[in-house]
């Protein structure tokens, strides 16, 4: 009684710290939108620097841009933090509905360090990003195949560089000095107030040119409000060199739209050709729903023709000696290998699996729109930690099954392992980025912060799982372990460990790995992902094939008189993450442009964390449904 009373309260304290940081870090699209009146003023907030070449984040004023009287640091959640965001105000000073025209920032001489800088971030193909009202900037491009498309590409290019002269070797770089803003906004009919539904701009590189010296009240010749002289291309560019004069100038116009607040992150989320996207999961989809209505076919008729037999009374006793899956009931249970090892791998498997869940739930309802930055990864965090409740008690329940005595010892080695090898490989990954100087480094705090949810609460929880779960009567198995293990015969090729493992990888990564394009296509350059729907049937069929799969590869298994079953049904499952980070690797050197070392280590040191998760997260959904399987199955059979 007092332990169901300490585990409703562990969890009721879960519910309201959930509950609290869920105001914070879950957005519902439709709430709480801003409305602005005339003239009133518009706060445009810079973001980091980002490159799809180098991968490292750097904060905007790292660069010798334009500042503000006062640079103020945003407020900045979890997530935000470890992807890189550095949120901060900015000199651009806009009005709602409000026009400006070539309004001078700053002026700028630059040094050889500062020129040097900008080579270096136009070389890498950096770009700014920037927010108003929560949307981020856009870049309005034309498609290639189909120019009445409009496209929408995050951020504007710091610069571009080109050959001077054909022949030349040396290539100039320009900075995109002029900035054309277009504030999109929808008017309310009943007021005079409107919300923001679009924030776009268009880049110019114009070398700016004035009469006499340069002062704060000059007027450029290059263009003037008063003259209604506007910058509409950059046939003279802005060079970048040392002792190079650059003037930041902006524009900045107003357009009604028809578009409501309500879908005004409709045209960010189409940054690509949606029609193969859709056609290839649904083709996937079906495929793998096809091979599981097959395998599951061949199962049922199988074992029920097997059962059948065996339970026929009038059945011969030579039939009684038939080989198969009913003679070696006498091992089938016995705790394999390094069986401490296992129920430590399927806890976490079981924690994995519960935040996925959770957080695909979250996700499909509207709570972790994309225009909560780093809402996602903030959720994830804490519901891994609060999993951990979970991961102790099927990590207790599966070692007391195993006649474990010494539950502390294994509730610690659950508790430890799997965070405990992630953090190292995450600790590492981060002393490069910060070596590099990015803002992609996760500051001392914020490690901290996470230290401190590990072991304030994700181990403490982990202890109360453990200790709920070794209290419980242990799994009793339906037939008994004989004392003296049986002799395993020969077996066939194809039966081989490695080779049945291997195989047995294929069809859960053949489930997800068109979805698995697009989530590496989000992360490394730099897109929205949006389609959680799709996202959350891909994970069920996900779960559905290493279920089967697992399961048809473990009867053929037991047919041939092998019960060695523990360990090979949760690697062959678990194999897939082998053939997720050769995709990875076949991702990174046919879809990207990474060429410094110190970012092709961040990408495959961060794809090797996911496969390594993808691991456990299928291992252990191949483990579970094969330990049912084969309880169900000696069950269902009359020994004697």
């Amino acid at each position: 009684m007092e332990i169901g009373r300490s585990l409703g309260f562990h969890l009721w304290i879960a519910a309201l710290l959930l509950l609290s940081i869920g105001v914070n870090c879950f957005y519902l699209p439709g709430v709480a939108p801003e409305d602005f009146e005339s003239g009133a003023p518009l706060k445009v907030k810079v973001n980091k620097l980002t490159s799809t070449k180098t991968q490292l984040p750097y904060s905007f004023y790292s660069l010798p841009f334009c500042t503000p009287k006062t640079i103020v640091d945003s407020a900045e959640n979890l997530g935000e933090v470890l992807r890189g965001d550095r949120i901060e105000n900015s000199p651009y000073e806009f009005k709602m509905r409000v026009p400006q025209l070539c309004k001078i920032v700053c002026h700028r001489t630059l040094d050889a360090k500062s020129a040097q800088e900008f080579k270096e971030k136009i070389d890498d193909e950096y770009r700014v990003n920037m927010i108003l009202d929560n949307l981020p900037l856009v870049v309005p491009v034309p498609r290639r195949d189909q120019e009445s498309v409009i496209m929408y590409q995050h951020g504007f290019l710091v610069g571009l560089k080109d050959g001077t002269y054909s022949g030349s070797k040396d290539q100039k770089h320009y900075i995109n000095n002029h900035l054309q803003f277009t504030v999109k906004y929808h008017k309310d009919t009943q007021s005079d107030s409107a919300r923001i539904v679009g924030f776009e701009v268009k880049p110019f590189s114009v070398k700016h040119k004035y009469e006499g010296k340069w002062s704060d009240d000059v007027r450029l010749t290059t263009c003037d409000p008063h003259a209604k002289l506007t910058v509409t291309n950059s046939d003279t560019p802005q060079e970048v060199e040392e002792n190079s004069e650059i003037i930041f100038t902006y524009d900045v116009t107003f357009e009604e739209s028809d578009v409501k607040w309500a879908s005004r992150w409709d045209t960010y989320l189409l940054m690509s050709d949606d029609q193969i996207h859709w056609f290839s999961i649904v083709n996937s989809l079906m495929i793998v729903l096809f091979l599981s209505g097959m395998v599951a076919m061949i199962m049922l008729r199988t074992l029920y023709r097997d059962i059948s037999k065996y339970n026929q009374l009038e059945t011969q006793e030579e039939a009684q000696e038939e080989t198969g899956w009913k003679l070696v009931h006498g091992d089938v249970f016995r705790p394999p290998s390094n069986s401490d090892l296992l129920c430590v791998y399927v806890g976490t498997g079981v924690q994995f699996f519960g935040m996925i869940l959770v957080t695909m739930i979250f996700a499909v309802l509207g709570f972790l729109s994309p225009s909560n930055r780093g809402g996602l990864m903030t959720a994830m965090l804490l519901l891994w930690v609060f999993m951990g409740l979970f991961a102790g008690y099927a990590a207790a329940r599966l070692y007391k099954m195993f006649k474990g005595t010494e539950w502390k010892k294994i509730t610690i080695k659950t508790a430890f392992m799997f965070p405990g090898i992630v953090f190292v490989l995450f600790f590492v990954l981060n002393a490069l980025i910060w070596g590099e100087k990015s803002s992609g480094a996760v500051p001392f705090g914020t490690m901290f912060a996470l230290v401190l949810l590990w072991f304030g609460i994700s181990v403490p929880l982990v202890f109360v799982g453990s200790y709920v779960g070794f209290k419980k009567p242990a799994i009793e198995s339906p037939v008994k372990t004989n004392k003296i293990p049986r002799q395993i015969p020969e077996q066939a090729w194809y039966m081989n460990p490695i080779f049945s493992i291997l195989i047995g990888g294929i069809l859960p990564f053949g489930a997800v790995f068109i979805e698995l394009f697009f989530i590496l296509t989000s992360i490394w350059l730099h897109q929205f992902y949006y389609i959680f729907g799709f996202l959350f049937i891909v994970f069920i069929i996900l779960v559905i094939t290493c279920a089967e799969i697992t399961i048809v590869l473990c009867y053929f298994q037991l047919c041939s008189e092998d019960y060695l079953w523990w360990w090979r049904s949760y690697l062959t499952s678990g194999s897939s993450a082998f053939y997720l980070f050769l995709y990875a690797a076949f991702y990174f050197f046919t879809k990207l442009d990474i060429t410094k070392p110190v970012s092709g280590a961040l990408y495959f040191g961060y794809m090797l964390i996911g496969s390594y998760s993808f691991f456990v997260l299928t291992g252990t959904i191949g483990f579970c449904a094969c330990f049912l399987f084969t309880r169900l199955i000696y069950s269902s059979v009359k020994i004697d």
